[in-house]
């Protein structure tokens, strides 16, 4: 049984509200990226793969009921970030941002499982259109003679890598300023 401490609880919350901000940052401003997973990579980060998907699924809970329906639909999305992150974090953790290399095998690693879940409802259930700012990438290139399908998977490829490094990105540089005390309080 997995203990959850308060100090779990906090950084679970933090999270999730993290999540909340920078998807409606994203959404508002209708980035071609989602910024809705970095407390999901960061709670994976700092304490693993179970712990990484709950976040990401408290924030889709949230985020769909309130402002975002389309949030529920992608929750299965934000569980295997959350889970690929947690073990890309345990197997090779990119220190303090600048090691490149591996923060872009990382997220390549974290993207591409969740780019093929994410791709297959966006195309399936919505038809390639959903309320992200991708979505206008998706119709230009399906109207350039592309297929709806390969046009989505395309995109969500495209976008979901660039959202995952930049995401990676800041979580390492957060976690080389996070003091090891606070790391080491919140993994009792």
């Amino acid at each position: 049984m997995r203990k959850f401490s308060t100090n779990k609880l906090c950084i679970l919350a933090l999270c999730s509200v993290i999540n909340l901000i920078g998807g409606q940052i994203a959404l508002l401003l209708r980035f071609p990226i989602y910024l809705d997973s970095f407390g999901t990579v960061f709670a994976a980060a700092v304490m693993g793969p179970f712990y990484g998907m709950i976040p990401g699924i408290v924030s889709n809970l949230i985020g769909g009921v309130t402002t975002d329906i389309y949030a529920l639909y992608y929750l299965p999305v934000q569980m295997i970030t959350g889970c690929m992150a947690g073990f890309v974090f345990r197997k090779m953790p990119p220190h303090d941002g600048k090691d490149l290399g591996k923060i872009l095998f990382g997220a390549g690693m974290i993207s591409i499982p969740g780019t093929l879940v994410s791709s297959s409802i966006t195309a399936i259930v919505f038809g390639g259109i959903t309320s992200s700012g991708s979505t206008l990438l998706v119709q230009l290139f399906h109207h350039l003679g592309l297929g709806l399908t390969a046009s989505v998977c395309m995109v969500q490829g495209l976008t979901d890598y660039a959202d995952r490094a930049i995401v990676l990105a800041l979580t390492a540089v957060l976690l080389a300023l996070l003091p090891s005390s606070v790391k080491a309080a919140v993994n009792k």
